[in-house]
């Protein structure tokens, strides 16, 4: 057994529950989801949110943005937006007789990608190879994108009129995907009794700095995974390529992206170490968008049962 929670690690974790709350005072009834997201910015990964339009989703980013202090841009996706949108452009300055980089939105802390599934495939690309390298190309120049780096994407529902689904090798660049859903009746009541979330999301403080945050990701990497539970890990996903309900199962980076989660869930719960039920609780988000299933009955399972179904199978070390 280690050593309980050490004061240094104590410390952000009370600012961590600090921005749990009040991202709760707004989205109403969705702690969980809040928790998530907040689990995915600090191990460093990119969020995608797939689910009906009007449910909280550019809310949700607007808060983060908020409460953690983030410079913060919306990209509104189309079919006729080009790349050159998202990274920028460079337009000639007769001043200076030559030519000057305008960068485009993406050189901000936190990115709301809208709708990302009803831009082309070329347009996705450029956005996905930000997320990837951190860094963006324009003619034959190197830039750095700013640190702390995040994309939420959101993504209507694949049946709707006018999308691009993303491939899963795309899907493989999030961390996580998550759903909002419809709030329950208590929350939604209160949300119409309430006051406008946009007013409020301005009145709210930052409750961490941009330094802080850079600090605690760092803290994340420094979880403590034991043994046992890189043998749990790599059992569910052993599991998920031997059977027969895969086409394809999770991959190293899947593997890793576990790891990075439950550390970060760990994190979040005032631990510095790592434990089975961490796992087990970033599973639904972070292993079903990496899965193909082999036959149409798993289709119609949502990422929680998929999940559970992967719990129930592999025993705990």
């Amino acid at each position: 057994m280690r050593s309980p929670t050490s004061q240094t690690h104590l410390h952000p974790h009370l600012h961590l529950a600090e921005v749990v709350r009040l991202a709760g005072g707004i989205i109403l009834g969705k702690q969980r989801q809040i928790r998530l997201s907040l689990a995915c910015l600090l191990a460093r990964g990119h969020l995608l949110i797939e689910d009906l339009p009007g449910v909280g989703k550019t809310t949700l980013a607007h808060l983060l943005a908020r409460l953690l202090g983030l410079q913060f841009q919306r990209i509104q996706f189309t079919s006729d937006m080009l790349p050159a949108d998202i990274i920028g452009v460079s337009v000639f300055d007769r001043a200076s007789a030559g030519f000057t980089f305008h960068p485009g939105p993406i050189f901000a802390q936190l990115i709301l990608a809208d709708e990302v599934n009803r831009a082309t495939p070329k347009t996705q690309s450029a956005l996905l190879e930000a997320m990837e390298e951190r860094q963006v190309t324009t003619e034959g120049a190197t830039r750095p994108l700013p640190s702390p780096f995040f994309v939420i994407a959101t993504q209507n529902p694949s049946h709707q009129i006018g999308t691009f689904p993303l491939p899963e090798s795309q899907l493989d660049r999030f961390l996580m995907r998550i759903e909002l859903g419809y709030p329950d009746r208590d929350a939604e009541r209160e949300l119409l009794r309430g006051a406008d979330r946009r007013a409020m999301i301005a009145d709210l403080p930052p409750c961490i700095s941009a330094e802080e945050l850079s600090a605690l990701q760092l803290a994340v990497t420094k979880v403590h995974i034991a043994d046992a539970l890189i043998d749990y890990t790599q059992a569910l996903v052993a599991y998920t390529r031997q059977s027969p309900d895969y086409q394809v199962g999770l991959s190293p980076r899947a593997a890793l992206a576990l790891l990075a989660a439950a550390r970060a869930w760990a994190l979040l719960e005032g631990r510095d170490h790592a434990l089975p039920e961490d796992i087990q609780a970033v599973l639904p988000v972070v292993a079903p968008h990496r899965l193909r299933p082999a036959g149409d009955s798993l289709l119609r399972l949502s990422a929680a049962q998929i999940a559970a179904r992967l719990i129930d199978a592999v025993p705990l070390p």
